[in-house]
Order: structure tokens, then sequence, then C-alpha cells
């Protein structure tokens, strides 16, 4: 068996915080979710690849190169080339030789052990499926009907979903399962796993699931991002700073080498601060701020702000904030 993490998206919905950084290098805590991934796949002791695309290339490199993993590069550049999933799968078999594969989402973070998960393997494709408890939320997603753990319906993205389970990012699929991809993609489906999975299923291949509870988070959002972070930001991570002795830190957060807290400043919870940060007289909570960014005389609550901003005398709620962006009230 192989080990494919897919981290070849554009990440259109995160734009654009995600238009010059690949999503599963984000940092979540003090760490960036791919991490988060590879942690629960060293315990495997398997071939790992990464498969990703040109544009992205040169920020996964370093990293594949530090952890020993290789890349499968597609030789794409924009989100309207992308090979897709299913079209990266291919690929990977391609250069890699058929074999069963345990595949990723690389913007995935999931509570359950992948040993415990591929112990539940018997030779069917196996799917990592979660209550998202909620029918409007679950339309998001492929909706999945089980007879015990057999699937038994998979509706992708359905408009009036028959449950409240939902596939997840994680699945194996057989050898015998990866050869078929070559016939899904030459009658022009959809390249999409979700899509996949019910081509399979309509053709009597038998799906089986591998439920799991806690937590679950497919990072394609701004909410899904910052609700991650509140997950696992557990612990305080405060490198070498400067802060003033009027500001206030409200565990958990994490503020990165270089970072300034000036003035009566309160950071936390749940806060993020990048290297090289100035926040003053400010509060940021339940936020992400990239790298070099200047927040001064303002409140920061539930948002995203990407690198070199400059926020003044600004109250910014569940706010996307792109890089190089320069927003203030008054002088």
């Amino acid at each position: 068996m192989k080990i494919l993490i897919m981290a070849g998206g554009y990440a259109t919905r995160l734009w654009p915080i995600t238009k010059d950084n690949p999503k599963a290098l984000l940092p979540v805590g003090n760490r960036v979710i791919l991490d988060y991934i590879l942690e629960k796949v060293e315990e495997l002791g398997l071939e790992t690849y990464i498969s990703t695309n040109r544009f992205f290339e040169a920020h996964f490199r370093p990293y594949a190169e530090e952890r020993g993993i290789e890349l499968i590069v597609e030789d794409t550049l924009h989100e309207e080339e992308k090979l897709g999933t299913i079209g990266a799968m291919k690929k990977a078999v391609d250069e890699l030789g058929l074999d069963d594969y345990l595949v990723i989402a690389g913007d995935n973070l999931f509570s359950f052990s992948l040993a415990d998960f591929l112990r539940a393997y018997d030779g069917r494709t196996l799917i990592a499926v979660y209550d998202v408890g909620d029918l409007n939320l679950a339309k998001r997603y492929g909706v999945v009907v089980l007879e015990g753990d057999r699937v038994i319906s998979f509706e992708e993205k359905p408009a009036q979903p028959r449950s409240t389970l939902i596939s997840t990012g994680v699945y194996v699929f057989p050898k015998a399962v990866m050869e078929r991809i070559d016939e899904y993609l030459s009658n022009g489906n959809r390249d999409s796993p979700g899509y996949f999975l019910q081509w399979l299923l309509e053709r009597g291949e038998p799906i089986k699931a591998y439920r799991f509870s806690e937590y679950w988070y497919d990072i394609g959002s701004a909410d899904s991002y910052l609700e991650a972070l509140k997950t696992l930001l557990r612990e305080s991570h405060v490198e070498e700073i400067q802060i003033s002795p009027y500001a206030k830190i409200i565990p958990p957060v994490v503020i990165k080498r270089g970072a300034k807290i000036l003035g009566r400043s309160i950071i936390g919870p749940y806060a993020y601060i990048g290297e090289n940060c100035v926040i003053e007289n400010s509060d940021v909570s339940d936020s992400i701020i990239f790298r070099n960014t200047v927040i001064k005389n303002s409140t920061i609550w539930r948002s995203i702000i990407d690198e070199k901003c400059e926020i003044r005398n600004l109250e910014l709620r569940k706010s996307l904030v792109g890089g190089h962006a320069k927003i203030q009230r008054g002088e």
C-alpha cells in the first residue's frame, strides 16, 4: 500500500489568503495543516507521496525534502488547468504503479488514528464517514446511507440529503479500483472523489464505511479554518517577542518570533500572530494574523488577515483580508 496526500488544489474558496500560499501549509496553532496529517501517517511506516501542482511546488519542495517525502507534481499553474483529485490519482498510478492507495485530502483535519482506520480495511474500498448532524450542512458533501458498515447509497452534494452522515477526505482504494480510474475519466465523468465513489457504487463495487466522531474539519472556508484553530490550539506557544507591561495575553495563543505587542493590547484567546507583526492598543481574538502585519487601535474578532497588511482604527468581525491591504478609519 502507498499513501497519497492530495495537495494540488488552488483553494479558491479561501482566496485571497491562498492565492500565493497552499492551503495544506496554512498554520493551525504552532503547526501547519500537513503536519497534523503526517503525524498520523508516520505511525504507518508506508511509502508516502504528496501530490501538488507546479505553481505551489516551490512551497512544498523544502517541506517534503526535510521529511523525506517525494512529490508528484502536476504541470499546472492555474485553477482552470488543474487535473482534479481523480486526475491526480491517475498521474500517481502512472508514476508509481498500481497498488492499494490510502488517499488523504491535504486540507483534512480529523481525530481518528489512521492505524485504526487501516485495521478496518478488508480489501473493499474504505471511506471515513462523519455525522455533521445537520441536513443543510450535509448538502455540501457526499452523503452516505449505511447498512451496518456497508455503504448502500452515496450521493454527492444532494439537494435533499437522506442522512447527515458524510464522506470525509480519507479513503482506501484497492488496486482493482485504482485500475478503473482510466475507465471513469475516459467516460467524461466529473473529477471528484465523491462522484467517483457514486460511480463505483452504481456499478456494484462494494464500499465499506469507517465511522468516527470527536472532530473533523475540511479547511474550505474561513469559518472551518478558525474552528479548527479553536479545537487544535490547546496550549500557548510564544516565541521571542516584545511585549508591553500593559498588554495582556489570554491563552491559548501562538505569537511568532519578532512580533511586538504594544500599548494596552489584549491578545487571545485563540489567536495566531505571525512573525514580525506589530499589534498596538488592539484586541485580537479568535483570529489568524499572518506575518509582517500592523494592527493599531483596532478590534479583530473571528477574522483572518493576510501578510503585510495595515489595519488602523477599525473593528473587524468575521472578515477575510488579503495581503498588502491597507485599511483605516480617520487619521
